[in-house]
């Protein structure tokens, strides 16, 4: 995989990614979405317990970050931390130094693989803004197309705060990669990034290849990063747990957004149809009718079953419906994470370790 510090991508379009066109967000989150979001703050709690030093105090209520020291205030410097108080008092700028300060790089992880683009929605309805169907033609909205809106609403929330920003698109392996930038001029190239992305047929024959995708996405990382991870999970738990120990193992955290259409929730079809795997498997023609209750009972299981993984690895996960709006679950679901590094050190440093345990 080329340096993570610039854009790449396996396809033709990749040069077209070093600058992208202007591109209307709104495709991709409503301003009612953007604006509830800017008022929440996306960190790593164990980086916030302070794994790392950086440049920004902690947003969380609970966590006493105490003054330590001024120094003199040299350019380049953000003045967000100048103490003005002691500027009126001698005339010269001085810079508020903190015993312990928080940094965050953000890599979104977006799951471009077969499975990814079944959808049941109109596109007209989910978009937002009136368009009738994605640029490849589909009139559905996809689950990709539901994880690029997340993908870019997490982006939003980071760099609002002034963090670093970068951006995995993957399936089997690394398709694209974006430079991890702070400044919101990263906003353009993220969500650019995500609105060009090839969406063709070699695509959705391509299982996801966890392991290999970060491989490859964490190669050149050498800070802690919190890593957002948004797909379907739709592979084995084994491979799951691998991915999680390799993500422990580097000091990171993860934050799992598992995107699933309604239909997949609730298996509400009721004609006699051929259905076919989008990740190469056959076609069948079936009675969904007569297959509803086993159907359920798995999808459940393995929901489950990913949660509990997850937890088990002390990160957070939630489930993401296509059918429902993006603001009301990110808010709510920062707004969680908030609370329970509120509730005490107990509950804050017990996570588990490596090899997947309980949380104590």
């Amino acid at each position: 995989m080329s340096d993570p510090g610039s854009v790449t991508s396996s396809s033709p379009t990749a040069s077209a990614l070093e600058r992208p066109p202007e591109t209307d967000a709104s495709l991709y989150l409503h301003p009612q979405t953007l604006a509830r979001l800017a008022s929440f703050e996306l960190r790593a709690k164990m980086i916030v317990e302070g794994l790392s030093s950086g440049t920004h105090r902690s947003p969380f209520q609970g966590f006493s970050v105490e003054f330590a020291q001024h120094r003199p205030y040299v350019a380049g410097d953000d003045p967000r931390h100048l103490d003005w108080k002691v500027f009126g008092r001698t005339d010269k700028l001085q810079l508020k130094q903190y015993q312990q300060e928080t940094n965050l790089d953000l890599i979104v992880m977006v799951d471009a693989s077969g499975s990814m683009f079944y959808g049941s929605r109109p596109f007209a309805e989910a978009s937002g803004v009136g368009t009738k169907a994605s640029v490849d033609g589909r009139s559905t909205w996809s689950k990709y197309d539901h994880s690029t809106a997340l993908a870019a609403a997490l982006a939003y929330i980071t760099l609002h705060q002034g963090d670093r920003v970068g951006l995995v698109i993957h399936a089997d392996e690394v398709k694209l990669v974006t430079r991890r930038l702070s400044s919101m001029s990263a906003w353009r190239q993220v969500v650019g990034a995500l609105s060009t992305h090839p969406v063709d047929s070699t695509n959705r024959n391509r299982p996801t290849d966890l392991a290999r995708a970060l491989d490859q996405a964490l190669a050149k990382v050498t800070n802690h990063c919190i890593i957002a991870m948004v797909g379907d999970f739709f592979f084995d738990l084994d491979v799951l747990r691998a991915g999680l120990a390799r993500i422990r193992h580097a000091g990171h955290d993860l934050i799992a957004f598992q995107v699933l259409d309604r239909q997949e929730l609730e298996f509400n079809f009721t004609d006699t149809a051929p259905f076919e795997g989008l990740e190469g498997e056959s076609r069948v023609r079936i009675d969904p009718r007569a297959l509803r209750e086993g159907y359920l009972a798995s999808i459940r299981k393995h929901i489950t079953g990913v949660e509990s993984a997850i937890k088990g690895f002390g990160f957070d996960s939630m489930v993401v419906n296509t059918h429902d709006w993006l603001g009301p679950a990110l808010a709510g679901f920062v707004a969680r994470r908030n609370a329970q590094l509120k509730r005490g050190k107990a509950g804050r440093g017990s996570g588990g370790g490596a090899d997947g345990g309980s949380r104590g």
